[in-house]
């Protein structure tokens, strides 16, 4: 048992990879495609932000065609946090056991994440990271690779959490874990959603792990990336550390 009294060793049970979609109609087949080549008895959960380019119909074709496949049609476009934070309530609702977050467009290898449903058997949460020894990235300018590193690092070390790839969006939960991190009280999204969620694993004492993975920039369609995203992370992550101090010293956990 860990720090927080879960158990780490227990067989992992039904699993669930939660894909985000908005505006991704060539990219949502071929990644469905490549997640039951890769782990066959793990179920697809599409959540769809009402895509105006026709994902979602295409979402529910290939639900129709694949039981292992479902679809979650929403309202319009939220913000990945709120496609995840829908996800992970559906999987919960439903009995899923491990949720896993994963792009839409191939930048998370389905192909790796056999490897990191093998380090969950040992954890409460697996995070797939870039910036671990084996780690890398590919296609990247040098912008975003400074960027991506320069933010784990700055998270790294002003909330004091030892991860390296804070702000990476391909991972692997326990659903008793996200049962323990107060979603309920998440409001951030993008980059900073990655760095809340992983801070709030690490403050409740949850065992994290990271594995390398190779990540791919996308081919097709458009980064979701924006100049707001990051805005949002810089000064939702400096308030956080500004306040750690008093949070530890007081016994709260982060809200």
């Amino acid at each position: 048992m860990n720090k927080a009294g879960k158990r780490t060793r227990e067989p992992l049970g039904d699993v669930l990879v939660i894909i985000p979609t908005y505006n991704e109609a060539d990219n949502v087949e071929p990644i469905v495609s490549r997640v039951r080549a890769a782990v066959p008895e793990a179920h697809i959960l599409i959540a769809d932000d009402n895509s105006p380019d026709g994902t979602g119909k295409i979402a529910d074709e290939l639900a129709a065609a694949d039981e292992h496949v479902h679809v979650l049609h929403r309202k319009g476009k939220e913000g990945l946090g709120a496609a995840y934070l829908a996800g992970f309530r559906w999987g919960t609702d439903h009995g899923y056991d491990v949720l896993v977050e994963m792009d839409a467009d191939g930048s998370h290898q389905p192909e790796q994440l056999p490897r990191l449903l093998t380090a969950l058997t040992g954890a409460d949460l697996v995070l797939g990271s870039r910036w671990v020894p084996g780690g890398r990235v590919e296609n990247w300018p040098a912008y975003r690779k400074l960027l991506s590193q320069g933010g784990s690092t700055y998270s790294r070390l002003l909330l004091g959490i030892p991860l390296r790839d804070v702000t990476g969006g391909y991972r692997a939960f326990r659903a008793a874990t996200l049962k323990g991190l107060d979603l309920d009280q998440v409001a951030s999204q993008g980059y900073c959603f990655q760095v809340d969620l992983a801070y709030r694993a690490v403050q409740a004492g949850f065992h994290v792990v990271e594995v390398p993975i190779t990540f791919v920039e996308r081919e097709r369609g458009d980064s979701k990336m924006s100049r707001d995203i990051v805005v949002e992370a810089l000064w939702r992550v400096t308030a956080w550390g500004a306040t750690s101090r008093f949070r530890r010293l007081t016994g709260r956990r982060h809200t």
